[in-house]
């Protein structure tokens, strides 16, 4: 796992290629399982450890993905994606050269 940016209140991490935000019927170990062992053993914290999904990337998708580290972090985060606060960037390696450089979605 490759954690980008951590604080008290939330952890960014880079998603490879193939892996799951969140778990799915597949049965595979999401990102978020994983952040959860992660804090657990960086932090010694007995019981369980909270980490809250704000967004998610599609499965064959790489990029940065933002998580909550507390319940309060996740519902400012939530009103901020909600709110159109939070600018996303969306890069695409593509066959043939599209007719524009650069757009908005």
């Amino acid at each position: 796992m490759d954690v980008l940016y951590e604080d008290n209140h939330l952890i960014i991490v880079n998603k490879a290629p193939s892996e799951i935000v969140q778990g799915d019927k597949t049965g595979d170990k999401p990102l978020s399982e994983s952040i959860k062992e992660y804090l657990k053993e960086k932090y010694h914290k007995p019981g369980n450890v909270f980490c809250g999904v704000t967004h998610r990337l599609d499965r064959p998708t790489s990029g940065v993905v933002v998580f909550a580290k507390t319940s309060k972090a996740l519902s400012r985060l939530n009103e901020m994606f909600r709110n159109g606060e939070v600018d996303k960037t969306y890069w695409a390696i593509v066959k043939n050269r599209p007719p524009k450089d650069e757009d908005t979605l």
